[in-house]
């Protein structure tokens, strides 16, 4: 078995956005070959049609080469179950129930001891109804948390309305780190919905561009917006420096926000200029309380070298946290705490067990 850590996908969107049809068109494409594809229980993907190898412990065997097994336990157990299989296991998929928070998903992948060293979390596709998207975000916060915390965003059923604009800017500003994809238009799924560039343990690059919500070479437009009440107190923003940034101060940084206000903290992806070794950048990707281990690349990916942190928090004040950064940072202004006194603070709460050398 591949000794790099098998990469995970999680494929959510509200109840009929899509999500069978979009894994049938994997399946008939071929993108699942290898793969293990894990949906919950009540799930009614079509996979009738598929010829059954074998079945063993709840896994099935299509004759695709895909592993198929529902959610009728642990998750954990379900991975570890896949992860002692013999054979290639190329890929994990996840299908999620309409109606659920994405966030322990992706705790289990991440936050796991012994798990978060054999996977690593690729990205989140959200799918969503072009017909009823807009009612569904202003009524569901469960719609909301699925589109916040999305690397790619899949609009679907676009040919059934006349004008999705309106959609799409919202859901750029509500998640303006995520790609933005319409259903109809992708020739190649495998392609445009995996690797989605948080950190590829192979080639040891991330594609920084294109989850660090920066300007779009097409159309120009920067991708920095601050989210209107409806859509739940909902914030993305991006923290920047031009500063190395000490590993020990930034540990201290992410301990005390994820401490107090880990809930609040949908999503955080950063790459990070450390003066231990300002050559090689440190990818951090975090979901609430839970953070990946960081990765350190080999060379910056592009020719830009600040520190970029997006943030996308849920009623968390945006200039609360610019303004611990910038303590951190040194950036302090008067009255203001500094780096020390919010070091030194015997009530933090330490746990960010990462290391950034």
């Amino acid at each position: 078995m591949n000794t790099n850590p098998v990469p995970v996908t999680l494929i959510t969107g509200f109840l009929g956005a899509g999500k069978t049809t979009l894994l049938n068109k994997l399946m008939g494409e071929g993108a699942l070959k290898d793969c293990a594809l894990i949906i919950n229980e009540f799930g009614d993907v079509g996979i009738d049609h598929l010829l059954v190898e074998s079945a063993d412990e709840g896994i099935v065997e299509l004759s695709d080469g895909c592993l198929c097994c529902t959610i009728r336990g642990d998750l954990i157990d379900t991975f570890t179950n896949l992860l002692n299989r013999s054979g290639t296991l190329e890929r994990i998929v996840i299908e999620t129930t309409g109606l659920a928070d994405p966030a322990p998903i992706l705790h289990a992948v991440m936050g796991h001891p012994v798990l978060s060293e054999k996977l690593r979390l690729d990205g989140v596709i959200t799918l969503v109804d072009a017909v009823n998207g807009s009612g569904t975000l202003n009524s569901h916060e469960e719609a909301i948390k699925q589109a916040a915390v999305a690397d790619r965003i899949v609009l679907t059923k676009t040919d059934l309305v006349d004008d999705i604009d309106e959609l799409k800017n919202r859901l750029i500003s509500l998640n303006p780190a995520a790609t933005l994809l319409i259903a109809d238009q992708l020739n190649d799924l495998k392609s445009s919905l995996f690797n989605c560039g948080l950190y590829d343990p192979e080639t040891k690059s991330a594609d920084v561009g294109k989850w660090l919500g920066e300007e779009d070479e097409k159309t120009g437009h920067h991708h920095h917006h601050n989210i209107n009440r409806h859509d739940g107190n909902i914030r993305a923003f991006t923290l920047k420096t031009d500063k190395a940034v000490d590993a020990a101060t930034l540990t201290t940084f992410i301990d005390l926000l994820r401490s107090a206000h880990g809930p609040n903290l949908l999503r955080v992806k950063g790459i990070i200029a450390v003066t231990e070794h300002p050559e090689k950048p440190v990818v951090i990707h975090g979901v609430q309380q839970i953070f990946h281990p960081p990765a350190t690349l080999p060379s910056w990916p592009d020719d830009n070298r600040e520190t970029r942190i997006v943030m996308i928090t849920k009623d968390l004040s945006e200039n609360f946290v610019r303004r611990l950064f910038d303590a951190f940072m040194g950036n302090t202004k008067t009255d203001t705490p500094d780096r020390q006194s919010l070091g030194n603070n015997p009530l933090t709460v330490a746990g960010f067990n990462g290391r950034f050398s």
